[in-house]
């Protein structure tokens, strides 16, 4: 039977990260699974091969295009080895909690390499109570937010979820994996291929922008949308001007720090039941609280000050599940630094977003992301070394994520995740990020630093514990929670 052909050839919002990416800002995302025992390597091994068939991209390198005249291509590794991707880690038994942190940002710290599928996962033993810790990387032009809880969601059992699936355990792919050795194509199929995919690519991405025109106005016409986007009128210009830096906004050299914490999904849930708002509206509450305690620690003035953090919103639809690469826009948010009530803050902050989310502004975003993805592969590969330059627009201070994960426990070889710490990565002059996902009955917070620009992480994540205390306490002194 004949191997079924997946699509090839990145996206230009796929490619982008490849292009954007440096030893000062690697480009993948990953996450810290923590499980209640022992996880042999062997049987991890086992297991994973065992869901190969359904990854036939996490079998594939990137084989850039000669003269970049089109976008990379997947092509199946002819030499691909498990081994090359499963790893060990030994700590020194009983490793703490913090040492589990450190040896997670030495692990996100280098660019993967690109020799091989970009993908990797180290487990890791010697913990506390005899626990087993998985670390996984992937490489952003691969998966998105959504599409790497769905990889979750496949290498992993649910464990009492069986009756009644949810909709993000669709499999990302059904089929076959690739014989190993398939060969590379030769540089003159890959010159006149990249011509031809070069063409579809800008004839793709018109269609996208007609597309994309069509659904923004039919959606603007509606009075909601059309009183949002009036109300946000007089501030669209300066969502993209320059920002004043914040102490962390300094130029990163590529070392990485992660640390975490948890909160509780239901008491985040009643804060924002109370406040009227969202769950994301409650996170960047807290978040911007802790920014203003982090930077008011360093000497700078929070009066009349802001922190512009870029949102990632998912544009992925049900159809889209189980599908790989990015489909993601981003809102910026202003985070009011200078409103000592929670309370304040967080109205201040629901009224953006949801001004935001009905004027369609992630969508319209995005247009402006497709547009230049019309622009040939040269022109958007110098896009990306600009991007290096220390004189290229700063508009930035920082970014979060915040993603939707199970909610129900999952397993592996019978053995229950207890924890689940998300990665984002940071780079550039934005030396710090902010990754949310939801798992079983908790939201699990990553904060990423490059140690560099921020040295001081662990004080970031120590205030944020301090503002979500407050809030919460707030409210239940004030009755407004039951």
């Amino acid at each position: 039977m004949p191997y079924p052909k997946l699509n090839s050839r990145l996206t230009s919002m796929d490619a982008k990260f490849l292009y954007l990416e440096g030893r000062e800002a690697p480009m993948h995302i990953g996450s810290v699974h923590l499980f209640d025992g022992d996880i042999p390597l062997n049987q991890f091994m086992a297991h994973v091969a065992s869901k190969l068939p359904q990854l036939p991209r996490y079998q594939q390198i990137v084989v850039p295009a000669p003269f970049n005249l089109g976008h990379p291509t997947w092509e199946f590794d002819p030499n691909f080895n498990l081994s090359n991707h499963i790893f060990s880690c030994q700590l020194e038994a009983p490793a703490t909690e913090t040492a589990l942190m450190q040896l997670a940002g030495t692990i996100f710290t280098p660019m993967m390499d690109r020799r091989k599928p970009l993908w990797d996962i180290h487990l890791v033993y010697g913990l506390e109570a005899g626990h087993t810790a998985v670390i996984m990387r992937v490489h952003h032009c691969l998966a998105d937010g959504m599409s790497s809880v769905e990889l979750i969601n496949l290498l992993f059992e649910h464990s009492l979820s069986e009756t009644q699936p949810s909709k993000a355990q669709a499999p990302l792919s059904a089929e076959p994996s690739s014989p190993s050795h398939t060969p590379l194509p030769s540089v003159t199929e890959r010159f006149f291929d990249a011509l031809l995919g070069g063409l579809q690519e800008s004839v793709d991405r018109w269609s996208d922008v007609q597309q994309g025109l069509t659904t923004l106005m039919q959606t603007i016409a509606e009075p909601p949308a059309r009183e949002s986007l009036w109300q946000m009128s007089h501030r669209l210009p300066s969502l993209i001007a320059p920002v004043s830096r914040l102490p962390f906004n300094r130029p990163c050299t590529g070392d990485r720090a992660l640390v975490w914490t948890t909160l509780s999904l239901a008491e985040v849930c009643a804060l924002r039941t109370t406040l009227g708002g969202t769950i994301n509206d409650v996170v960047l509450t807290v978040l911007a609280d802790a920014v203003s305690r982090y930077v008011a620690s360093h000497g700078q003035s929070v009066i009349e000050q802001t922190a512009r953090i870029m949102v990632a919103v998912s544009l992925r639809q049900d159809e889209q599940r189980g599908t790989l690469g990015n489909l993601v826009s981003s809102m910026p948010v202003e985070l009011p630094l200078d409103r000592p009530n929670p309370i304040e803050r967080f109205n201040i902050i629901r009224q953006q977003t949801l001004a935001m989310k009905r004027g369609r502004i992630a969508e319209g975003l995005n247009l402006f992301a497709v547009l230049f993805g019309i622009l040939p592969a040269p022109i958007q590969v110098f896009g990306g070394v600009l991007g290096h330059l220390p004189l290229y627009p700063f508009n930035v201070n920082l970014m979060l994520s915040n993603v939707p994960g199970p909610s129900t426990p999952l397993s592996v070889l019978g053995q229950r995740m207890i924890a689940y710490y998300p990665y984002v990565p940071v780079g550039y002059a934005i030396g710090c990020a902010c990754a949310v996902v939801s798992y079983n009955q908790h939201l699990y917070v990553g904060l990423t630093a490059d140690t560099d620009a921020m040295p001081d992480i662990e004080m970031l994540r120590e205030v944020w514990n301090q503002s979500f205390s407050e809030l919460r306490q707030l409210l239940w002194v004030t009755g407004e929670v039951s």
